[in-house]
């Protein structure tokens, strides 16, 4: 662990002096850089205006755009800002044709806002939701998977990167390979794995990648971008409700969509998050992310290996690769009740319940789970504060 300089992360980063903060699969705490990024734009706008402090901070903001595009290893023209992770994966959605009986393929593990969005279009529009089983030692079953898309030929395939409710890491690069081998659009949720390990969307092979700024990249809640594929620009692809940043007006019955992956974004946006994002993408590109991925992989990978030590408390993640959230089921607790008392001691963690899961919870026989993930700025003194008081919890 001694790539990274922990003491420098800590001292930058203000939250560490009042909590033990394991939640970074919720939201993490933000760097000086990135709120110092946000209070600069919300000054200049109580000192001139909104509109105004646009305008003067133009080359801010596109900064942000390219601070993106270079964590992503693309060009910021790829890039759209949206209001969050779930406003960019269904502006993606949205821009498929589908209808009556078309397949839209995915997994059993995928994000449950997704999973509700595809039973959604199920109900209003007819369209066959399939979802490939799991392998035997976790995550989709790739040789599954690749049947179904050579037997079904779905109109999409979408595929969550890292599960909320799981360490679980999906081979997407593998499941990039096949949709491009079939011209099919893939669409990755990549929320829980921008800012913890290396994330281009070139190498995945998908069309569309759909991330947030508050987790694991370390910026400002309110803020997600959604990148977008050449192929996907050069069909004329857009977004099912476009507006008028998305889109020019031309005459009274046409419009024309922006050029760029901007035809996914909406006028209204609070630019100060814009900013504040660009400021987490450089910075997580400064320090690097392949020593973030080693550290925090390490720090997960301890909770895993002493958490079975604990009463009752049983690890629920499964897959041949994991990533830095930790799920747990803990006998005769409800995971909220675990949150809270933990939380009394200025530790925080996360809890989930069935239906944030409902698949993969139920194929574990829990009702849910205490959701712990570390990032690069935790220290292995701040897991034996989180295992001491768990285990005094419990214990008790």
């Amino acid at each position: 662990m001694s790539d990274l300089d922990v003491q420098r992360l800590r001292s930058e980063t203000p939250g560490c002096s009042y909590r033990v903060h394991l939640n970074n699969a919720g939201a993490s705490l933000m760097p000086d850089p990135v709120l110092a990024e946000v209070r600069d734009h919300l000054e200049l706008e109580a000192r001139i205006g909104g509109y105004e402090a646009e305008a003067e901070a133009a080359a801010e903001i596109l900064g942000a755009y390219e601070a993106v595009a270079g964590l992503l290893g693309t060009s910021a023209s790829n890039v759209a800002f949206t209001e969050h992770a779930t406003t960019s994966f269904t502006q993606a959605l949205s821009t498929v044709e589908f209808t009556r009986g078309d397949v839209l393929l995915t997994t059993r593990s995928d994000y449950v806002s997704n999973q509700i969005q595809y039973l959604a279009l199920a109900h209003r529009r007819g369209v066959e939701v399939v979802r490939a089983p799991d392998a035997p030692e976790g995550g989709v079953d790739l040789q599954a998977m690749e049947e179904i898309i050579h037997r079904r030929r779905p109109r999409l395939v979408a595929v969550t990167h890292v599960p909320t409710n799981s360490g679980l890491v999906q081979d997407v690069a593998a499941i990039g390979r096949m949709c491009r081998a079939r011209d099919i659009l893939y669409l990755v949720d990549a929320c829980q794995s921008v800012g913890q390990m290396s994330v281009l969307p070139e190498d995945i092979g998908c069309d569309f990648l759909s991330a947030t700024a508050r987790k694991f990249l370390r910026g400002p809640r309110g803020c997600g971008f959604l990148w977008v594929s050449d192929r996907v620009l050069d069909r004329g692809l857009e977004p099912l409700f476009p507006d008028l940043r998305g889109a020019d007006w031309i005459d009274g019955d046409l419009y024309q969509p922006a050029p760029d992956a901007r035809r996914f974004e909406t006028w209204e946006f609070a630019w100060a998050l814009v900013r504040g994002t660009g400021a987490a993408a450089r910075y997580a590109s400064a320090i690097g992310i392949e020593p973030v991925r080693d550290r925090v992989r390490r720090l997960s990978g301890s909770l895993r290996e002493r958490l079975p030590g604990l009463p009752g408390v049983r690890v629920l993640d499964r897959g041949a690769e994991l990533a830095a959230i930790v799920t747990v089921s803990v006998q005769g607790w409800r995971s909220r009740d675990l949150v809270y008392a933990l939380r009394a001691r200025g530790i925080n963690t996360t809890g989930q319940s069935r239906s944030d899961a409902v698949l993969d919870y139920d194929a574990k026989g829990v009702e849910g789970a205490l959701r712990i993930s570390p990032h690069c700025y935790n220290t292995e003194e701040e897991l034996e504060t989180f295992l001491g008081a768990l285990g005094e919890i419990v214990g008790g």
